[in-house]
């Protein structure tokens, strides 16, 4: 049994993780600086960089900081097994794709409405743990992703303005392409999850390891997607461009975050998550309307939010462990 002060150490981790990394990357793709912004892609691809280093680190730490037992199971593990590795692949292309869409959702959504439908990966993930893990689902897991759709629907159910009709007409192009990747990424998380999942309970590999795995992967296609969309504007200005300190928390965020994550996972119960959850899903909200000013909560927003904070908790009531992994 972990004990409470291990607990709520979790719990302050897991809402800062998922708070802070919303709330900055929204920041940093919002905010008008001088110069060109900075290339989603290459965010993605130095993130992964990132994240590798970090893994080989914790493997390192794992074998009680012996190089040559680094060595020996990075060469075991990945190099004399390239079918294990390359089943990775699918997974770290779908996860590639997911993490740029995340950017392009952040560009057009406030914080609180992408947190609140981005929680839809709870039911992607529960349809394909069903249907690919033969897992099953109790009465009240059900209920609780009925619950959820409803909320996410009232959240983007539109609200009245007085704003321009221009500006409403703009406004509501740039949410259906924010809400679009949201669903997308929702989709790839919980195939790309589960997929991973099941790999996980194949093998005896250790989490970093496979997490070394899906991060070289992630490097080939984070490398191609960024000199396929964005190879001009690379070859002219550098993949730094536009780079700053902001720049730089988020991808260390999104980097460190998953692993955080998964270090802390197992002191945490579902109760627990949903409560992380939902208090993430609180302060998005305050903080997108007090400090980004780029929300504007309507009545209907509040209670699909409400019904998605309730949908979280009643998904984890049976005590069941939640579907998706801890991927990094």
């Amino acid at each position: 049994m972990a004990s409470p002060r291990l607990k709520y150490l979790s719990l302050g981790v897991l809402v800062f993780q998922t708070t802070s990394l919303v709330l900055t990357m929204r920041y940093s793709r919002s905010l008008q600086a001088e110069g060109p912004r900075y290339l989603a892609s290459s965010a993605v691809v130095v993130a992964e960089v990132m994240k590798i280093l970090a893994c080989v680190l914790l493997v390192y730490k794992e074998h009680k900081y012996s190089m040559r037992a680094l060595n020996s199971v990075l060469r075991q593990e990945i190099a004399h097994k390239p079918i294990e590795t390359l089943k990775l692949a699918i997974p770290s292309g779908i996860y590639t794709l997911q993490n740029n869409l995340l950017y392009v959702a952040l560009s057009n959504l406030d914080a609180a409405t992408y947190q609140v439908t981005y929680q839809l990966k709870i039911l992607t993930t529960a349809l394909f743990s069903v249907s690919m893990l033969g897992r099953r689902l109790g009465i009240y897991q059900w209920l609780s992703l009925v619950i959820l759709m409803a909320g996410v629907a009232l959240v983007q159910w539109p609200s009245e303005s007085a704003e321009a009709p221009k500006k409403e007409e703009v406004s509501a192009g740039s949410q259906f392409v924010g809400v679009t990747a949201v669903l997308v990424a929702c989709c790839s998380s919980g195939f790309a999850g589960v997929y991973f999942e099941k790999i996980l309970k194949e093998s005896k590999q250790s989490v970093w390891v496979r997490n070394i795995q899906l991060g070289m992967f992630g490097l080939v296609f984070g490398l191609f997607g960024m000199l396929a969309y964005d190879g001009e504007r690379v070859r002219e200005s550098g993949m730094f461009q536009g780079y700053n300190t902001v720049t730089w928390t988020v991808v260390a965020l999104q980097a460190l975050g998953g692993l955080v994550i998964a270090a802390v996972i197992k002191y945490a119960d579902n109760i627990l998550k949903g409560f992380a959850t939902s208090v993430s899903i609180i302060l998005s909200t305050l903080i997108s309307y007090f400090l980004l000013q780029d929300f504007d909560p309507s009545g209907v927003f509040f209670l699909g939010a409400v019904l998605v904070i309730v949908a979280t908790f009643l998904y984890g009531y049976e005590g069941k462990p939640s579907p998706n992994p801890s991927r990094a």
